[in-house]
């Protein structure tokens, strides 16, 4: 009776770590699949030397990092925003890192929100100075928080008409031409408050959802026609636009948002034009925007069959976690509320 008990345990604890050993071999077996698959698939960057590539709020913060970053990859870069002081100076520091003697800068002040009529005249007058437009950066933008019924009907309906209308006014001249040429890049910069609604960010998340789903549908129609578009991300960033932001933003907000840090507007730069030039759809940077990201895109385009799958084993748990993140910015909420009442 005892041999036997001692030959069951025996064979229990062998079927256990032969179950426990095979589960290894299965992950490292899984796991190198993805690595060569990766290796395999990994996209060859677009190269930009001599084209025409035009950014929207070109004259600071990420949009001029950016300008910074074609240039020095041999682009010919039209730079567009308000500011005439700025966007002479975004000029004359993409002069001073010219990569090629025929590389070509230059600039136009233009009020991207106005009717489509004016954009479109101010885009065929860029066009005839540089040649056609190959790549649209769209990272003009600007943000005012507050809760709903703080922020003005005036400053809600700017927030649409320069995040949203100033974005579509672009691309919306650009992308027959693209259709028509058989190749182009299209870049629309939302935000991680295009993924889901932050306390705070009520018209301004509104802005930046309509630019997602602006940027999901102008991929689905045009990459078979050889353009590809890109949706930028980005997270809090150190910018003067996040410095104006912040002095807008409530408490509850101020925490909220905190917890991700602060991105650096070169390193922001930087992936945006590197995903964008492998044509990658989505641009983030980060593990916390890449969560969030991943919770609040289920239906993005973020690559090939095993990434899918491998975000699908991820999103059961993921799903768990989103719901005590919720359950967190409550907390803060109601702690925030109960300290102006006191």
């Amino acid at each position: 009776m005892r041999d036997s008990f001692a030959s069951a345990s025996r064979y229990t604890f062998a079927m256990a770590f032969l179950t426990g050993e095979i589960g290894v071999y299965i992950f490292v077996a899984i796991a190198v699949h993805i690595l060569v698959y990766m290796f395999v698939t990994r996209k060859r960057a677009k190269n930009i030397v001599g084209k025409h590539v035009v950014i929207t709020g070109g004259s600071k913060g990420i949009g001029l990092c950016l300008a910074v970053e074609c240039a020095m990859k041999g682009a010919n870069v039209t730079v567009i925003a308000r500011d005439e002081k700025m966007l002479s100076g975004a000029v004359a520091l993409m002069e001073v890192i010219r990569q090629l003697p025929e590389q070509k800068f230059q600039y136009r002040c233009l009020d991207l929100s106005s009717e489509y009529e004016q954009v479109a005249e101010t885009f065929a007058n860029i066009e005839e100075s540089l040649g056609d437009i190959y790549m649209l950066i769209n990272c003009a933008g600007l943000a005012i928080c507050g809760t709903f019924e703080e922020v003005s009907i005036e400053d809600a309906r700017m927030l649409m008409n320069v995040n949203y209308w100033g974005t579509y006014n672009c691309t919306r001249y650009v992308l027959p031409k693209m259709k028509k040429s058989g190749e182009g890049i299209i870049v629309i910069t939302a935000s991680q408050a295009a993924l889901f609604g932050i306390y705070g960010y009520g018209p301004y998340a509104a802005s930046k959802f309509a630019l997602r789903a602006m940027a999901e549908t102008i991929a689905m129609e045009s990459r078979h026609l050889g353009i590809s578009v890109t949706l930028a991300l980005p997270a809090d960033t150190n910018t003067p636009g996040f410095e104006n932001e912040e002095k807008t933003k409530p408490k509850e907000t101020k925490i909220i948002s905190g917890g991700g840090g602060l991105a650096e507007p070169e390193h922001v730069a930087k992936q945006i034009l590197n995903d964008a030039l492998k044509s990658n759809f989505i641009s983030i940077l980060g593990f916390e925007s890449w969560l969030v990201t991943l919770l609040g895109g289920g239906l993005f385009r973020w690559g090939g069959l095993l990434q899918n799958i491998f975000h699908a084993l991820l999103l059961g748990p993921l799903r768990v976690i989103g719901c005590f993140l919720h359950l967190h910015f409550e907390r803060i909420i109601k702690n925030c509320a109960k300290e102006k009442n006191d």
